[in-house]
């Protein structure tokens, strides 16, 4: 199913890994779906599964019945069932009643400014979102707008550069990623936030050189592939043989190892990596005020700490405890 965002015009592929079982998986040629073991609904109605066209991983739960709704960004997926399950035994009142879109932070802020509105090929959503999760440089800026209340940071994040396990281009660091035999899978800074970040560990552990190659020449030369949605497409890229490596953050990097793909990270060196710190606000006029302030306060629980800590990230410092 092509994904196309209003007003873009842009089609792309939403492959997923989604699932979330404690045993190790065996890599799949095509993505391992999650079969609906994501999705917060208690009423279901009739399920209809086709494992090899369940290519909406992004949205979870039931929008027309929905008692909160989040907008988080994508690489905080594989962290949400474990949470949304510990937020609704502490309010039971919203068990089945959660929605949530896990989609690159700058596409949901598109869904938001064409009227809370999404189109998934012949699929088309309208909701409004009560919180929106991303990076605190964006919603500082979202609060200065007047879009959103005041932000709560919960969490951070490094970068590391993905790769196949036993690394068979031997890639070592950010400079090896300039070489013309390594195919890269990277966001596209249009709409993924993650790509600033990225430009700037490539310009410390190279200079406008590095970054220049990476996200110029190797794009016109089609050995830099740019995302849509880097989450899902990253890692499969590197399971299939489409891609050597790409720049995610950590966490991404320690989930895939978790469900058994066949991933491996190199670290980036502190004076050339990024750290993200991830903030949530609640929105102007949001419909679920009361549920959405329980979310902010959940997420700063030593509970939903240890979730974040279990996947890779850290507690923003004053978390920590």
């Amino acid at each position: 199913m092509n994904l196309m965002i209003a007003n873009f015009r842009k089609r792309l592929l939403l492959p997923a890994l989604s699932i979330f079982s404690a045993a190790p998986l065996l890599a799949q040629a095509n993505p391992p779906w999650s079969n609906g073991a994501n999705n917060p609904a208690t009423n279901k109605g009739y399920v209809f599964q086709v494992g090899s066209v369940d290519n909406i991983p992004d949205l979870h739960g039931d929008p027309a019945n929905a008692k909160l709704v989040l907008f988080i960004g994508g690489n905080q997926f594989f962290v949400l069932p474990q949470l949304i399950s510990g937020f609704v035994k502490q309010h039971p009142e919203l068990r089945g009643h959660v929605f949530y879109e896990t989609l690159p932070p700058g596409i949901l802020r598109r869904q938001i400014a064409n009227n809370d509105t999404l189109t998934l090929g012949n699929f088309t959503l309208q909701v409004q979102p009560d919180v929106y999760e991303a990076g605190a440089r964006v919603l500082k800026q979202m609060q200065q707008a007047q879009q959103v209340e005041t932000p709560v940071e919960y969490a951070t994040n490094d970068l590391e550069i993905m790769l196949h396990s036993g690394n068979p281009k031997s890639i070592r660091s950010l400079n090896d990623l300039g070489r013309p035999d390594i195919k890269l899978s990277m966001p596209n800074p249009a709409w993924e936030g993650v790509a600033r970040q990225i430009e700037s560990s490539l310009r410390s552990a190279g200079g406008e050189t590095l970054l220049h190659t990476v996200y110029q020449t190797k794009v016109k030369n089609g050995s830099t592939y740019l995302t849509h949605v880097h989450h899902r497409q990253t890692p499969m890229n590197i399971m299939q043989g489409k891609a050597d490596a790409g720049v995610t953050w950590a966490s991404e990097v320690k989930f895939q190892q978790k469900i058994g793909n066949p991933i491996a990270g190199v670290a980036i060196p502190a004076s050339q990596n990024s750290t993200a710190i991830y903030a949530a606000a609640i929105m102007r006029n949001a419909p679920h005020a009361d549920a959405a302030r329980a979310w902010l306060a959940y997420l700063t629980t030593p509970e939903a700490q240890a979730v974040y800590r279990e996947y890779g990230f850290e507690s923003f410092p004053q978390n920590k405890k």
